[in-house]
């Protein structure tokens, strides 16, 4: 088998966020987690089960610890096959270098009839910063730099839970628009979040002022009436569970017993040859 490309450099994904702890307003900044947490509680109140042996995978266990044991989100997860019957991937997936391999790794470590479930950021997060970075650069240096994180669209993740052989998966998402006084400030946040560039192909050397400066002039066209700039947060939350006999399954193609005809009550006609 083929190896997944190095993505992330994940000592220096690690180093920023052991960094991130000592940054004043670090508490503030994982607002996203938060989010995250409430919104996952959320889901699975509305499941009507109870959870005797959750696990949760995550590099920030300082929001998630409450909530049920954490492991750390490494390439290889420490959780033992089939001892847990909920499994919640906790906004690190979009770091993985091998996304799936985490995914098939979480099914694994479910009981039949498990719940997988997973959030993290999605396709359009940050995506003003994203292009007044693109366009900065391109105007000052002359090229793009791999500098922000690519993340996954819906669709594709969606499509990752059916490779990894979750039963019944399901992906979707919600948006928060989060409103900052400048420039200075979303990226301080970023690095209080501990989600500053860790790509493995990134420049090591620090990004230009004038590339800074022209992507704040660049991000300033966004702003509100207010003068505030909007930065935008997708959370995508991919949910599947552990295959089982109970579960609902897709009936085979040809093995209806009731025409499409009579459940609409229209008469069906012929189609022309």
């Amino acid at each position: 088998m083929t190896q997944p490309p190095t993505l992330t450099d994940r000592p220096a994904l690690l180093r920023q966020r052991q960094r991130a702890l000592r940054l004043p307003g670090h508490a503030d900044s994982l607002f996203l987690h938060r989010l995250a947490l409430a919104d996952v509680q959320e889901r699975l109140a509305e499941v009507n089960r109870t959870f005797t042996a959750p696990v949760v995978i995550s590099g920030h266990p300082e929001i998630w610890s409450d909530f049920a044991p954490v492991v750390p989100d490494d390439e290889v997860l420490a959780l033992a096959p089939g001892a847990h019957d909920l499994v919640i991937h906790a906004m690190a997936l979009h770091w993985a270098n091998d996304p799936l391999g985490q995914l098939v790794q979480g099914l694994r470590a479910l009981r039949p009839d498990g719940l997988f479930l997973a959030v993290l950021p999605g396709g359009r997060t940050l995506h003003e910063l994203r292009a007044s970075l693109a366009e900065a650069e391109a105007e000052v240096a002359g090229g793009l730099s791999p500098r922000v994180l690519p993340m996954g669209e819906i669709r594709d993740l969606g499509a990752l839970m059916q490779r990894a052989g979750f039963a019944l998966p399901v992906a979707d998402s919600v948006t928060q628009v989060v409103h900052y006084r400048d420039f200075g400030r979303l990226l301080g946040d970023l690095r209080a979040m501990g989600e500053t560039s860790a790509l493995a192909a990134r420049p090591r050397r620090f990004t230009r002022r004038s590339v800074i400066g022209a992507a704040a002039a660049v991000y300033q066209g966004l702003a509100t009436p207010e003068g505030h700039l909007p930065a935008t947060f997708e959370l995508v939350f991919l949910t599947g569970w552990a295959p089982h006999e109970s579960q609902q399954k897709p009936l085979r193609p040809g093995s209806a017993r009731t025409r499409l005809s009579d459940a609409l009550g229209v008469p069906e006609k012929p189609l022309d040859g």
